[in-house]
């Protein structure tokens, strides 16, 4: 019998609650399809800060690397938010482990379940046929490079005060912008041929390397990819007033964390969208919401995000694409027949339709 090992890291907030739906799922697919998965925990994020005083234990690191996949839920909260930048922030556990299995690609897939098409704010026809993948680097742009803050001269600061200053660089270099676009023009090669490179080349120095880069490579090697350039400022109004005419978006790590939020709103909830973080090692795999510290302990999160990010790693990781496809038509089911929960329940869903975290997940098993 075939077996992964999965290294599970459930995080903070909701996180543990969760990610047990996942595991759930995950159990289900085994007995279905006659595959083992084999399961490591590792802390990450504010729980490790507070056990190891770091976010990301080389312990952690270690599970992960050692895994076939990683499986993880959320990080953060109010208790470990700080401006101190002497203070560990769990987020630079996202940060560290993204660096650290070299995952310089994340795919965001932004669909619309039927099911749920009322709960977007924006109108039915605006929303019909949203079918977009985000693909966006991560381990280049602003979050890795050089920072500093400091004191400057005497007087710079207000009334006369000494005045503080502080910077971050945007580094690209041609290989990281070469690889996150021969992923993004593969991936449209899938799905309906058309890229979108989002950029600020008007204005950065670091866009017009990487409007340059990928040009280069869809000459060279993708002329079949329809191409196009948006600048990131007009890439946000346009995601929200034409949606539909996206295949496969690629940007930047920074710009992709603000568009993907974006992107995955149209759908009304972030509670239904996964991600997959990719580079030449083991894949890591999360919802892409928070840990929504306000209702954690409460069995009310929606699983339904991790659960589709248990389909993405069988998808990418494992090569199990029936398993994969079961799991994305379970949720799609058990959505089709009423169940909610409460997040993406609406005026019109029965009360006994709305049920709570370990619920969902069992429906969802049940479904398989």
């Amino acid at each position: 019998m075939t077996s992964y090992k999965i290294c599970l890291l459930p995080g903070d907030g909701i996180g543990p609650e969760i990610i047990a739906e996942g595991v759930k799922v995950l159990d289900a697919v085994g007995s279905k399809h006659g595959v083992t998965f084999e399961y490591t925990e590792a802390a990450i994020g504010g729980c490790a800060i507070d056990e190891y005083g770091t976010a990301l234990p080389e312990s952690t690191l270690e599970a992960a690397k050692a895994a076939d996949a990683v499986l993880l839920a959320a990080v953060g909260g109010p208790k470990w938010d700080t401006t101190d930048s002497e203070k560990p922030r769990p987020e630079q556990g996202l940060l560290g482990i993204r660096k650290g299995l070299e995952l310089y690609t994340n795919l965001r897939p932004v669909q619309i379940f039927q099911a749920l098409s009322s709960a977007s704010t924006l109108r039915p026809e605006v929303i019909d046929g949203v079918d977009l993948m985000m693909v966006r680097e991560l381990t280049g742009g602003v979050y890795f490079g050089l920072r500093e803050r400091f004191y400057d001269e005497p007087g710079a600061g207000v009334d006369g005060a000494p005045g503080q200053r502080a910077y971050d660089t945007m580094e690209y270099r041609e290989y990281e912008i070469d690889r996150i676009a021969r992923q993004a023009f593969e991936a449209a090669r899938k799905r309906r041929n058309k890229v979108t490179s989002v950029d600020k080349a008007n204005v950065l120095e670091s866009s017009r390397l990487w409007r340059e880069v990928i040009h280069a490579i869809h000459d060279a090697d993708y002329p079949d990819v329809e191409l196009e350039d948006i600048l990131v400022d007009n890439c946000a109004m346009q995601l929200i007033t034409r949606p539909a005419d996206f295949d496969v978006m690629v940007t930047e790590n920074m710009f992709g964390d603000i568009l993907s939020d974006e992107a995955a709103q149209i759908t009304g909830s972030l509670g239904m969208l996964a991600s997959a973080s990719l580079g030449d090692g083991t894949a890591l795999y999360e919802p892409s919401h928070g840990s929504a510290p306000d209702i954690a302990g409460r069995g009310i999160a929606n699983p339904l995000a991790q659960i589709l990010s248990v389909e993405m790693m069988l998808r990418y990781s494992f090569n199990m694409q029936e398993a994969a496809n079961d799991v994305r038509a379970s949720v799609t089911s058990v959505l089709d027949a009423g169940w909610r929960t409460g997040d993406i329940a609406d005026a019109a869903t029965p009360k006994d339709k709305i049920v709570g975290t370990v619920a969902m997940g069992d429906l969802v098993v049940e479904s398989l």
